[in-house]
């Protein structure tokens, strides 16, 4: 059976930690950090269809994804230890807000924004306007 050479290895582990093929591809073959930005994305994209890369990548996503799932976990039960132990002291809007903290952790709550414009209705720099007046980021 095939292995990845060491430097195919580096490409996967920086991909997994910064999302951006040609970043991993920099990093991993150091000498193609003085080569122009085309090429290096050549070979990135080059290095994402190999088929033993795609499967290393695969298997770091869903351990990264595990320790994950047991962080929240941890999160999730560390915040309901909070708020028993506040409970039981009687620091009833201590225990609320430990409660709130963890359904917001586990997704319960959602943030809502009204936009009360039909963007048909608005110009590109009507659009850029409102997006930063609500403080997201325009492209």
């Amino acid at each position: 059976m095939r292995h990845l050479t060491p430097m195919q290895e580096a490409f996967c582990l920086a991909y997994v930690e910064t999302g951006n093929a040609s970043e991993a591809y920099r990093r991993a073959y150091p000498r193609s950090k003085s080569w122009k930005n085309n090429v290096v994305w050549n070979r990135a994209s080059e290095m994402l269809k190999h088929g033993l890369v795609v499967v290393r990548i695969a298997e770091l996503r869903s351990s990264s994804a595990e320790s994950a799932k047991m962080t929240l976990e941890t999160h999730l039960l560390d915040l309901q230890r909070l708020r028993d132990k506040a409970d039981r002291s009687g620091k009833f809007s201590a225990a609320v807000a430990a409660e709130v903290s963890r359904g917001r952790a586990a997704g319960f709550y959602v943030e809502r924004m009204n936009v009360n414009h039909s963007v048909s209705d608005l110009s590109d720099d009507d659009i850029r306007a409102e997006l930063a007046a609500l403080n997201v980021k325009a492209s």
